[in-house]
């Protein structure tokens, strides 16, 4: 359970926990009692280096999520002008926005492919429409007109585009969830942080180079297709890395794979941590059978309340109006006399920047400390936003704040409210339930983030943007609260010590 009074007072009185374990793992200000590495040996934590080639492949599917959610931000025009539906808004919108709807039918189902077949074949399985999709968006084929210069398409053409960047999606919604997981299941607890972050980065680091990569297409004629051809070679290295990298030894174990999982915990934290990996991974297990979990499980009963934390904190993530921003911010860029590519430039490297800042914390200061400062700073940033648009202040003054507001905004939210949320659900999600109810969480990210794009320039239009970013704001101070009394800290512990710790007696 994560009820506010038994999150601080928990002890273990669980009856498998042997005598010299009874003392609570997790004190009051949420500290681990007991001085270990998170992977069963004391005194000593194992090597770092072993598991980060494994995390980086991993994060390649990160990296083609953010790729993939800007590549058209730059082509769109010379797409539509290309295929022949130019000044066709629906058309444009559906080339966009198709791939949230794949992306959320992809992320739906991720927990249960990821528990079916492995999360090494998971992300493989991942790569597959996303290579097969950018393929056909890229060959997508046109005819010219030779007399008015002006390329039209057949219907069937405009048909293999969007149902190139459907196949997309739902690879963008499969593969970021798995990621999540496998990263906190194959790290080292005391650096679990450190690599959690690094999909945040990737993200950031796809976005910038799908700009950057976009940039020629309003010069080059048909540039657009190397910008979808390009992400067919990273989608291909994942499917590959992933031949070589380790399975998840919570996923192994899970299945009754005992020995191919300490091989695997060998490959990630060496041979001397191996056996007391595996030990502590017994200890967190409670002999409930992994095949008869159903979908109602994790709506009520004991799961519930974990799950519902985790959704919460995705749709807070979004009701802080963080794409709304970014979507607005173009708008305030060219009222400050900058061109899209430099505004989008410099909110892309505002991003990149204060994920690195989270990396560099994730492990010192914790999750929560971040969570909180960091929705406090968006909600202080959107005030920024409402001063703006309520006064006019002399000079450039309005102009300025507005400018400082985004940035300020786009910063506090990479260094918490993005990344924080998908490496503390793996973490505070029991092993046996971990996979599907993250791809509950996600899946409740997707709807936001889509009715929030959808009525965006709606409410702004009708309530005005002092009013909407007064809400924006509040859902941000909503955020803090939620976090103080529901999350706990999960720093420097092993997935099994906060999964033991939050057992209830039965």
């Amino acid at each position: 359970m994560l009820g506010h009074s038994s999150l601080h007072e928990i002890h273990l009185v669980h009856k498998r926990v042997p005598s010299k374990d009874h003392a609570p793992l997790l004190d009051r200000e949420g500290n681990s009692a007991r001085l270990q590495n998170g992977m069963g040996q004391e005194g000593t934590n194992p090597s770092w280096r072993l598991s980060l080639p494994h995390v980086c492949v991993a994060t390649l599917t990160s990296f083609l999520f953010g790729y993939h959610m800007g590549v058209v931000n730059e082509p769109l025009e010379s797409i539509a002008y290309d295929l022949g539906f130019a000044e066709n808004t629906l058309a444009e919108g559906l080339v966009v926005s198709l791939c949230l709807g794949g992306a959320f039918i992809g992320c739906l189902v991720s927990g249960w492919i990821a528990d079916g077949i492995g999360r090494r074949r998971a992300f493989q399985l991942s790569a597959l429409p996303m290579i097969i999709g950018a393929s056909m968006s890229g060959h997508t084929k046109f005819r010219r007109n030779p007399s008015s210069c002006i390329c039209s398409a057949t219907t069937k053409d405009l048909d293999g585009m969007l149902l190139g960047r459907f196949l997309v999606g739902t690879g963008m919604g499969l593969g970021p969830a798995i990621a999540s997981l496998y990263v906190a299941e194959v790290s080292p607890s005391f650096v679990r942080g450190t690599y959690g972050s690094f999909v945040q980065i990737a993200t950031c680091l796809g976005l910038i180079g799908a700009l950057f990569i976009g940039i020629p297409s309003k010069e080059v004629l048909g540039w657009w297709r190397i910008c979808f051809w390009v992400s067919a070679i990273p989608a291909a290295l994942l499917a590959l890395g992933m031949e070589f990298c380790a399975e998840s030894p919570a996923w192994l174990y899970k299945k009754g794979q005992c020995g191919e999982a300490e091989a695997a915990f060998e490959r990630l934290l060496g041979a001397s941590h191996a056996k007391s990996a595996v030990a502590e991974l017994s200890r967190s297990d409670k002999g409930d059978d992994i095949e008869s979990l159903r979908f109602s499980d994790l709506l009520y009963g004991r799961h519930f309340r974990v799950v519902l934390t985790g959704s919460v904190l995705y749709a807070f993530q979004q009701l802080s109006g963080i794409n709304a921003v970014f979507y607005f911010s173009t708008f305030v860029f060219k009222s400050a006399g900058l061109s899209a590519d430099v505004g989008n430039t410099c909110v892309g490297f505002i991003n990149l920047a204060g994920s690195i800042i989270a990396m560099l914390l994730m492990d010192k200061l914790g999750r929560k400390v971040l969570l909180l400062g960091s929705f406090l700073g968006m909600a202080v940033a959107m005030g920024f936003q409402v001063m703006a648009a309520s006064f006019n202040l002399p000079g450039s003054g309005t102009l300025y704040l507005s400018v400082g507001g985004i940035l300020l905004f786009v910063l506090t939210f990479a260094m918490g409210a993005g990344p924080v949320p998908g490496l503390l659900l793996p973490e505070i999600l029991p092993n046996r339930i971990r996979a599907k109810a993250m791809a509950i969480c996600m899946s409740v990210h997707w709807v936001v983030n889509f009715f929030v794009g959808l009525l965006f320039l709606r409410l702004l239009e009708q309530l005005g943007p002092q009013l909407l970013y007064s809400i924006f704001g509040t859902f941000c101070l909503l955020a803090v609260i939620f976090v103080k009394r529901n999350v706990i800290e999960t720093k420097g512990k092993s997935l099994q010590e906060i999964e033991i710790a939050l057992l209830t007696s039965e």
